[in-house]
């Protein structure tokens, strides 16, 4: 049985619409505190949309896998190959785009490999797929759940086992170490303060077994088809896995920048919960409206217009529009979005800049949806 769920592509759409609307704020200065990641330990609404994510891209692996599965060796591995390297080298792109940049002089310099982060959001969406496929396609279903179980497990007991006295702070990570050997920490994330790379590549374990759980509840869906008797195991099991989150935090804290193995279980729990409330709402009571087609709009080209969302903010800000003089006497500028945020968004309320920053993410987003649904009226599905 493999009957098509809308309540899938509008739960994928969904978070790819959350994802560009956390991430391009008017100003990173004033965001509304569910719209900003937990500073460490913790879990914020924002927390959520990279697992999400993750997790329908599992769903989405439990359509193609049997048919890839079946076309043998050679076709798995060049489609999984493929696909991982397309998205890791797009996200490489996008962060070494537009290649050049102003200096502090205001002249026109290039942007060197030297000082390139190497990992980010697209990178791990392909490790985890590159991988997660990997144990899917040899250990199946079941041996896929104990594989998942394991790795798990295993990173907790590497966490512990490097750095028993500190093992889940920011300095105590033991993954760090290993991204500066490898990487060089000029090719990391120094949001922080340091250099720490929440992309990196200790923490994608999680991710990791993300996606196999996403595949692992696609797969039951498909089995079990539009039945109450689906429905029900996956409202449960996504309270059971809540539950089970909570407990381990205890000893194991919920943790998206370190990925921890609580974090998996936690957010795919709530994964499981609010697919199975869209599951009823939309395939089961057919209550389909404008949100959810505004949600499956992104939902057909998902990857494709996260990419673009990244890729237009970078390009305009090569164009710089004049804007009064700073306390130094020279000359300040801002770009197309900034001008729009500063002009439009932020005085619009009056006097609180939060909402003004929220104004200028929702009109993104709007634009990126009509980008979206563009494509989808001409039926273009661009993979990336």
């Amino acid at each position: 049985m493999n009957q098509r769920f809308y309540s899938l592509d509008v739960f994928r759409g969904a978070t790819v619409a959350l994802m560009i609307l956390v991430n391009n704020p008017g100003s990173w200065g004033y965001i509304f505190s569910p719209l900003e990641h937990a500073s460490w330990h913790g879990v914020t609404p924002t927390d959520l949309v990279f697992p999400f994510f993750l997790f329908a891209v599992g769903n989405a692996m439990a359509f193609v896998m049997p048919k890839l599965d079946a076309a043998g060796e050679g076709v798995f591995w060049k489609k999984i190959i493929k696909r991982s390297l397309l998205i890791f080298f797009t996200g490489i792109f996008l962060n070494w785009f537009p290649f050049i940049k102003y200096n502090d002089a205001g002249d026109i310099v290039a942007k060197t490999f030297e000082n390139l982060r190497i990992f980010g959001v697209l990178q791990r969406i392909a490790i985890s797929y590159f991988f997660a496929g990997i144990i899917i396609h040899f250990f199946k279903v079941s041996g896929s759940f104990v594989v998942g179980m394991f790795i798990l497990l295993a990173y907790w007991f590497l966490c512990v086992a490097a750095n028993p006295t500190d093992s889940f702070s920011l300095h105590g990570w033991f993954g760090t170490n290993i991204d500066k050997a490898l990487l060089g920490e000029k090719h990391m994330y120094h949001g922080e303060g340091v250099a720490f790379d929440p992309e990196g590549m200790l923490n994608s374990f999680g991710s990791i077994v993300q996606v196999i759980l996403g595949y692992l509840v696609g797969n039951y869906i498909i089995q079990k088809g539009k039945t109450a008797e689906m429905l029900n195991g996956l409202f449960v099991t996504g309270c059971v896995l809540v539950f089970a989150g909570f407990c381990w935090d205890m000893v194991f804290p919920l943790n998206k920048k370190i990925w921890t193995s609580s974090y998996t279980i936690y957010t795919t729990g709530l994964a499981l919960l609010i697919l199975s409330t869209m599951i009823y709402l939309l395939d089961f009571k057919n209550r389909k409206g404008i949100w959810s087609h505004f949600f499956n709009v992104f939902g057909k080209n998902a990857l494709f217009i996260f990419a673009i969302s990244a890729l237009i903010p970078k390009t305009l800000w090569l164009i710089r529009i004049r804007n009064g003089i700073n306390a130094e006497g020279k000359p300040k500028y801002l770009n197309p979005l900034s001008w729009f945020y500063e002009t439009i968004c932020k005085p619009f309320f009056g006097g609180d800049p939060r909402i003004g920053s929220l104004l200028y993410a929702l009109c993104f987003i709007g634009m990126m949806w009509l980008l979206a649904w563009a494509l989808h009226k001409k039926k273009i599905y661009l993979k990336v």
